[in-house]
């Protein structure tokens, strides 16, 4: 059993008052739309992405989380996403990146994105400034905020990538 299912019951106690800060901190500088696909990677219980209003997909590696989800979340991987390639509007990543392998997991990000891509980093991660720095090669960043515990970082996938 992993931290995350040993945690599940209460992870949105112990996590939910800053994953939905983060959002709410997202939401001033992203246009959502109603019929947007959006991707949660490293979902966990969707406390953060349910706040986004339109249609929402999560990927965690922790089944036990997962099943907490309000919207349909599946058991995977961001190295490994099993969705086909411009399949979400957006895709975000909160406070989940530091835990894959990052070239991996922003390869896959990137493959299944069409437009805006966020991504925050905690701010007391050993590999934070290598992780910002990859981040930043891989796609337009159009703002980038430092919060409490993470930075965020809200980017588009390229105009050459479209």
């Amino acid at each position: 059993m992993n931290y995350y299912d040993a945690i599940s019951n209460s992870y949105n106690e112990l996590h939910g008052e800053e994953q939905v800060k983060k959002a709410k901190v997202i939401l001033e500088h992203l246009a959502v739309k109603k019929d947007d696909k959006l991707l949660d990677v490293g979902c966990g219980t969707g406390i953060a992405a349910v706040l986004f209003d339109c249609e929402k997909v999560g990927i965690d590696p922790s089944a036990e989380l997962a099943k907490q989800c309000p919207f349909k979340a599946i058991v995977g991987r961001a190295e490994e996403l099993p969705f086909p390639d411009k399949s979400f509007d957006i895709v975000i990543s909160l406070t989940a990146i530091h835990h894959c392998d990052i070239d991996k997991a922003l390869a896959e990000i990137k493959r299944v994105a069409k437009r805006d891509v966020v991504i925050t980093v905690l701010k007391k991660s050993k590999s934070k400034k290598d992780i910002v720095g990859k981040i930043k090669k891989m796609f337009t960043i159009v703002k980038e905020s430092e919060e409490e515990k993470d930075i965020i970082l809200i980017g588009q996938v390229g105009k050459q990538d479209l």
